[in-house]
């Protein structure tokens, strides 16, 4: 059963601007394995703002939004994108009844987003 969805877009011209803007702001909003990663690739904004993108997609569709980036990391591995969920993330998707988290990120030349999709059975009692 589909518990929630959340959608997000980002300008990657403009994520770019802020993160030469804001030096630490990789640091605030990324874990260290994400922000590895996209300092990995050719053109790390764009890693950046489709992760960002994502968390803003699960917390919408979390029903709160995002304020700890932090809390909400998205796990490279085989295939497609995973999230895992830390602190008052995680709580909030189990009060939920959330068993699993749909991600799915994407970015081109100009912008990057994400779609989240919370799936699950019954809100725990």
């Amino acid at each position: 059963m589909v518990i929630g969805v959340g959608i997000d877009l980002i300008e990657i011209d403009r994520f770019a601007a802020s993160l030469e803007r804001r030096p630490r702001l990789a640091e605030r909003c990324f874990t260290e394995a994400e922000a590895a990663y996209c300092w990995s690739r050719a053109f790390p904004p764009q890693h950046f703002a489709a992760r960002f993108a994502a968390k803003e997609a699960v917390g919408k569709a979390l029903g709160t939004g995002m304020t700890r980036w932090r809390l909400c990391e998205v796990v490279r591995g085989r295939g497609a994108p995973t999230v895992a969920l830390y602190g008052i993330y995680a709580d909030r998707a189990a009060a939920m009844g959330v068993e699993r988290i749909h991600v799915s990120l994407t970015h081109g030349r100009l912008e990057a987003g994400a779609v989240a999709v919370l799936e699950g059975g019954a809100p725990a009692p």
